[in-house]
């Protein structure tokens, strides 16, 4: 991943280190079944993250990326860790992650649908097209959060998002506008673990959101933050926020898209 120092100005310049994300295009369309073998050596990864690695990270803020410990947790690194793909063609983005996570927890003893940040869930945030104006879910800025919950409930696909004079719009994804799956402890190794596959129509959620927003081409810029929440059965819980800072889209990542890769090379010996 390369890095830019991005300079932002809404009362005094201030600098602050951005990540460069480049998303591939996918050629052919992968099914959402829970298995990503099909796609995610062609979409953009960046390895596994867990609190250590968040730590070393700049946009790392320990009240904000965390764990928590209920007692007999295991280690940090086995308390939760993961791998996010992301990747795009001319109708949708296409989104997975691979988590290995102790404990999977969707209970909510003050549920909300909107509450998706109170249970176990994978939400991407997406600024489209990116600016430099600072932002909480105004006008372009979309979260599709996924709730890791098997019975897939009516707010299990959620997307939180602005429009044009609106700001923190709560509603499920349109009908129509999503298609995910979750399969569970697909390793064998703990009921926790996941695979989470989804894709989402870009028109009618990034195109709701910003009038601005076109079809998307090689060469656009949008916004990304990932939040991972891992309560383990607590309230608020554990967070993971990556390539961000929370609601601010002024410090959301530069997500660059760029046409299709080549699966990793493995040479002969």
């Amino acid at each position: 991943m390369s890095w830019i120092i991005w300079l932002l100005g809404s009362s005094g310049c201030r600098a602050s280190t951005v990540p460069e994300i480049r998303v591939p295009r996918l050629e052919s369309p992968p099914v959402i079944d829970g298995n990503l073998s099909e796609w995610k050596q062609l979409a953009f990864t960046d390895g596994v993250w867990d609190i250590y690695r968040l730590q070393q990270s700049p946009w790392f803020e320990p009240d904000r990326n965390r764990l928590t410990d209920h007692g007999h947790e295991p280690v940090p690194e086995d308390d939760l860790n993961a791998r996010y793909y992301i990747a795009w063609d001319v109708n949708y983005l296409y989104l997975g992650a691979e988590v290995h996570d102790n404990v999977n927890d969707v209970v909510d003893p003050a549920h909300e649908d909107k509450r998706w940040y109170f249970k176990d869930c994978v939400a991407w945030f997406v600024e489209a097209p990116r600016d430099e104006v600072s932002e909480s879910f105004g006008q372009g800025d979309n979260a599709f959060c996924f709730v890791i919950d098997a019975r897939k409930p009516k707010y299990g696909a959620w997307w939180r998002h602005g429009a044009p004079g609106k700001t923190y719009i709560e509603e499920p994804i349109p009908e129509g506008a999503v298609d995910y799956a979750v399969a569970m402890n697909p390793w064998g190794r703990s009921q926790g673990d996941f695979i989470l596959e989804a894709r989402v129509k870009m028109a009618p959620t990034l195109g709701q959101s910003d009038p601005a927003w076109h079809p998307p081409v090689i060469g656009d810029i949008y916004g990304l933050e990932i939040v991972h929440t891992d309560p383990d059965g607590g309230d608020y819980g554990g967070h993971f926020l990556i390539y961000g800072k929370g609601d601010d889209d002024a410090t959301w990542g530069k997500m660059v898209l760029m046409g299709p890769i080549r699966p990793v090379e493995r040479k002969a010996n």
